[in-house]
């Protein structure tokens, strides 16, 4: 009993509702809180910087960005000549980040022994006057790869502008983050101004050159790629190119992101800051980049009951089979 005398059953951890999924020796444990992936590893290996169930995913660590990815300058844009502003979540550099649904619950649609999906609604509010549906699928394939479908559907009756993006921190196993290489295979990088908005485009070069691969430990960076090279036609799922963007261990071990065609974009961020580890790194698949409500790029405009998928994953392998295999 409480001091009302009223009963109440055992409160759920800061991340909510568990949805632990496997197959074979792939297990991946997925939180309500945003959506967010929280564990995932195949054949005991990590492949995912994991926290605990009881807090806030640090740095944004695996939550689902709908509907925009990363940064609004400003919480401000404009639809229709109409200023709208957004309730401002990065006080820091006062900016609307990361999109509406980071500090919601998702509510469980279906789920079986190595898939499960996930929904939750986006309400009329600050900023942004749209009703939309998110779904996420999170699938675990024959070799253990990990597969994410999102998806968002507008339920209103105006056009709604939207895009979609995660934040997850991929690592791989007990070696430590620093000593991996990272390979972006990207011929231009978003320059920004000093409060992270992107102003322009360059081609990549030095530090910020991961074409031919560069190890994360001498990296300090916050951006954004486009004009990605297209992988093979498994990368993207769907019989089309997709992209991949890898990390390799001294060994030759590999984790990769793949991403559908529709995930142009894919965001490096690379912190000392994550709680317990000298290191870690985010590679973020996006299908707009910062700040798309202002310059458009990447933005999808969905008429009313029309929908818009992003594919993206996780796979482990090695360097001689171009990340593809979890052998």
């Amino acid at each position: 009993m409480n001091g009302t005398g009223t009963e109440h059953a055992a409160a759920l951890p800061a991340t909510g509702t568990q949805y632990e999924i496997s197959r074979g020796s792939a297990r991946a444990v997925i939180g309500s809180l945003a959506g967010a992936l929280r564990h995932y590893s195949v054949d005991g290996v990590e492949l995912f910087q994991s926290y605990p169930d009881a807090a806030i995913p640090p740095s944004a660590n695996g939550v689902l960005l709908a509907p925009w990815p990363n940064r609004v300058a400003d919480g401000l844009w404009t639809l229709d000549g109409a200023e709208q502003q957004l309730d401002i979540t990065e006080p820091s550099r006062g900016h609307a980040s990361h999109g509406l649904l980071r500090n919601t619950g998702y509510t469980l649609r279906e789920q079986d022994q190595a898939s499960v999906v996930l929904s939750a609604e986006i309400f009329p509010q600050h900023g942004y006057s749209f009703h939309l549906l998110h779904t996420v699928r999170y699938g675990l394939d024959d070799d253990g790869g990990l597969a994410v479908r999102q998806s968002l559907t507008n339920l209103g009756t105006s056009r709604a502008p939207v895009a979609l993006g995660a934040h997850p921190f991929l690592r791989l196993g007990d070696v430590p983050t620093e000593d991996l290489v990272l390979t972006v295979a990207a011929n231009a990088r978003l320059t920004t101004d000093e409060r992270l908005i992107p102003n322009g485009r360059e081609e990549p070069a030095g530090e910020t050159d991961l074409r031919t691969g560069k190890r994360v430990g001498g990296l300090d960076l916050d951006s954004a790629y486009t004009d990605l090279q297209p992988a093979g036609t498994e990368t993207g799922g769907g019989g089309e190119p997709g992209y991949r963007h890898t990390l390799t261990a001294p060994d030759g071990r590999t984790v990769s992101l793949w991403t559908g065609p529709e995930c142009g974009y894919v965001h490096v961020f690379v912190t000392d800051k994550f709680p317990g580890q000298d290191c870690a790194v985010a590679l973020e698949p996006m299908t707009a980049p910062a700040n798309a409500l202002n310059s458009g790029e990447g933005l999808a405009w969905l008429s009313p009951g029309g929908s818009f998928d992003a594919q993206w994953g996780i796979r482990a392998g090695s360097a001689d089979r171009g990340g593809n295999s979890t052998e």
